[in-house]
């Protein structure tokens, strides 16, 4: 008798519920085995966004989609959209503070994609990010070198995950107080030249990670092309010679990372700057050769602004809020599961109440700290239930990939995008965080 196929839904389950992080690597290696059999590769999008540089490829703003809850079954809900549409450039990604409070390390999480890749019959190059991998201000001044270290060790982990789009946000030690503005993006472009050469040196063999860089932290000033003149020509200056640099840009243009909630619970319209993200886009096209400027803190801006993103140029736009504001009001999901997660919240997230907040403006701020205790709550709700709210949200998918004319576009990521089965060496990159002297930044 032969041996029986393995079940991918009871490996992912089994991955998902684990807290042995020995046993979810090696159950990531297994279903990677399994992926590699389906033609299924982590990939890097930087060569795709090289071609979108020089006018070769363009015309789509790629979806950058951070999953922190469900995420199996809304991974899955977004290849099937992808199928559907003839489309292969859309990323999944994680921030590093999101890892922390859903309780996803990048194994966990990048395993998962692969998974739902597996399940919908996916073939062909998969996306995954370490988003917002973001320096400390106030840590950074204490104590720069520690403060890289863990950058750096963070980075590693999510390479060996097969994270292969890294988005560098040092954009937070950005100084304002200066009056120079190239002074003032110094600590901002040097953390990210010294993070860069390190992924650089890291990074697989035949694979260029993808890496973006930030010029404007966001929910605040927003970014000026001076800004970005300032930010590139300190980053080009500093970059080893010979070194591929970043292939888009962040930037602040109106934004705030989850919306701004009234006191009755809805979301404040927030009117983004569209005519600074074309300038912006333009420049860093035509005078830096990046694919253009991303997007951050897109998901809860209204339906009708989203099909402006491909008009001005935008290379990259990043979603989330959204997705998790779905789940939790969606009427499939458990009322007195919410329930149990506000009351934990009232107990456990009390700190971050602010005087005069109401309910509905304190559960909205903090109900994603509540995903990381709750995840397997979440995930033990009857597939039937999973099934109805990733069914919605899968609609909602549809919707933004159409708007963001990121369709049809399979063909052209098959041109530019290397498929490169990786063979993974931990110690070696354990040793390059610890590589002192200017050889390793």
């Amino acid at each position: 008798m032969g041996r029986r196929p393995l079940d991918i839904d009871v490996i992912v389950k089994d991955l998902i519920l684990s807290d042995d992080l020995t046993r979810k690597k090696i159950l990531a290696k297994k279903i990677l085995d399994m992926a590699y059999k389906k033609r299924i590769y982590l990939s890097s999008i930087h060569e795709l966004y090289v071609a979108c540089s020089k006018a070769q490829a363009g015309g789509f703003t790629v979806p950058a989609v951070n999953l922190r809850s469900m995420t199996y079954d809304l991974a899955r809900a977004m290849f099937r959209v992808g199928k559907k549409n003839n489309a292969s450039a859309f990323i999944f990604e994680i921030a590093k503070s999101e890892m922390g409070y859903t309780n996803q390390p990048p194994v966990e999480y990048s395993s998962v994609i692969l998974a739902a890749a597996i399940k919908e019959g996916w073939a062909g190059p998969v996306f995954i990010q370490g988003d917002h991998f973001q320096a400390n201000a106030k840590k950074f001044q204490e104590n720069p070198d520690k403060e890289l270290q863990g950058l750096k060790a963070i980075i590693c982990e999510s390479v060996e995950s097969g994270f292969y789009n890294i988005d560098i946000d040092s954009s937070t030690l950005v100084d304002l107080s200066k009056t120079d503005i190239k002074k003032q993006q110094k600590d901002n472009y040097e953390v990210c030249v010294k993070l860069t050469q390190f992924i650089r040196r890291i990074e697989p063999k035949g694979i260029v990670v993808s890496v973006g860089g930030e010029i404007g932290e966001v929910g605040h000033q927003n970014s000026t092309p001076e800004d970005l003149a300032a930010f590139m020509q300190g980053y080009k200056e500093r970059l080893r010679k010979g070194l591929a640099g970043i292939s888009k840009i962040s930037v602040q243009t109106g934004t705030s990372h989850g919306g701004v909630v009234l006191p009755d619970g809805s979301i404040a319209q927030v009117k983004l700057d569209f005519d600074t993200l074309k300038v912006l886009s333009e420049a860093a096209k035509k005078e830096y050769g990046l694919a253009g400027a991303v997007q951050h803190g897109a998901s809860t801006l209204p339906a009708e602004a989203f099909h402006k993103f491909p008009e001005t140029g935008t290379a990259e736009v990043h979603l989330a809020t959204e997705f998790q504001n779905m789940i939790f009001e969606s009427k499939y999901f458990p009322q007195d599961l919410k329930l149990k997660i506000y009351e934990w919240l009232k107990a456990n997230a009390v700190s971050e109440r602010k005087e005069g907040e109401t309910d509905e403006q304190f559960f909205y701020k903090t109900r994603k700290k509540a995903l990381g205790p709750f995840k397997k709550d979440i995930m033990g709700l009857s597939q039937e239930i999973r099934d109805a709210i990733a069914s919605e949200i899968e609609q909602k998918f549809d919707f933004l990939f159409k708007q963001l004319n990121a369709v049809n576009n399979k063909e052209l990521v098959e041109k530019y995008v290397t498929l490169k089965r990786v063979i993974i060496r931990r110690r070696q990159k354990r040793e390059a965080i610890t590589h002192d002297g200017e050889g390793a930044d």
